[in-house]
Formats: C-alpha cells, structure tokens, sequence
C-alpha cells in the first residue's frame, strides 16, 4: 500500500479519537484556528473528507457541492457519525488500483490524486492537533505529526501564505513538541 494511503489510515484513526472523545459542552471551544470553534473545526474536517474524496472519484467537486463543504453543515446533529461516513469514503476512494496517478480538480489547482491525498494529510492533521489543542486531548502518533510537518513544508509555499489558508510560519524551537512545531508551520500561534 502506498505510504500516502497509510498516512491517511492513520490521520483518520487519530482524528476519530479525537473526535470521539470531544463532549457536547466543548463544541463551543476556541481552536488554535482562531476564526473556528471546536464544531466549526470538525465541520470543515469532514466536509474536507468528502471534498477530497468526491475528486478522486469524480475528477473534480461540482461548484454548488464546494459550496456546502467548504460553507454548509457538513455535520447536522451527528457529528461522529457524520466523520465516520465522510472519513469512510475518502478512505475507500483512496485504496483503489491506479487512483493516486487520476487528475483531479481542487478549488486551489488540478493535481495527481496522489498530491491531493498529500494535502490532505497535512490539512488533516493539522487540524487534529488543533482539535487535539483545544479539547485538552493529545495526538498519540507523534510519527504521523512528523510526516505532516515534512509533508507540508515540501507543499507550503508563500503563495498559500495568506488569510484563510495559511498564516505566517510562527517560531518554534527545533526541540519542541511535534504539534507545537506543526501548528507553528501552519501559522498557528503556540
């Protein structure tokens, strides 16, 4: 199995566990993504599930479908359960022969799959150790943070260096904990 496709398995894994374990009283909560709450944060995770996986098996998101995941209630009265599907799917689509080589249309730019699922681990990820951050709960696969953080700084440039995508890189020490070090990429302050 390709080691994107891995990498996805375990991002989904650590995303569902925190999913899993934030209680009704935290949806409210701040986020290290200033702009978001905790169910906010959760919404545009799974509606970034189904973007994703609608375009490696479609070849691109119709507009009115970008309009609902990126702005819409991706989650209605089941978070969880609205995670488990959109995860499920983008899983599935990902494991089939020959999918990573498939053209596909984001609304940031047509990519392989491939560099798709790449973004999308980063962008996941990152946005576990936000979850992680503001529920008081901590990512236990640190190695899964690191490949996020190499992924990302190959992909980051300084075009995707503005508002509403990516921040500023923020300072960081080398010896600092993973998540600080990844959400200090991502502009995040820490």
């Amino acid at each position: 199995m390709d080691n994107s496709v891995v990498l996805l398995q375990r991002v989904v894994d650590e995303t569902t566990h925190l999913f899993d374990n934030v209680g009704d009283d935290q949806l409210g909560n701040a986020t290290p993504c200033t702009e978001w709450t905790i169910r906010d944060l959760m919404n545009h995770v799974t509606g970034g599930a189904t973007m994703f996986a609608v375009s490696a098996e479609q070849g691109s998101v119709p507009d009115d479908v970008i309009g609902q995941l990126m702005g819409g209630d991706n989650l209605g009265d089941d978070p969880h359960g609205a995670w488990q599907v959109a995860s499920q799917r983008a899983l599935d689509v990902y494991a089939q022969p020959d999918v990573l080589e498939k053209m596909v249309t984001l609304p940031f730019g047509e990519m392989p799959a491939g560099v798709a699922l790449d973004i999308a681990v980063f962008d996941v990820a990152t946005h576990a150790a936000d979850l992680a951050t503001a529920s008081g709960q901590r990512i236990q696969d640190e190695e899964l943070l690191e490949a996020a953080l190499a992924i990302g700084k190959r992909m980051v440039g300084p075009e995707l260096r503005q508002p509403g995508v990516f921040g500023d890189e923020q300072a960081a020490s080398d010896d600092a904990p993973v998540t600080d070090r990844l959400l200090a990429f991502a502009g995040r302050k820490v």
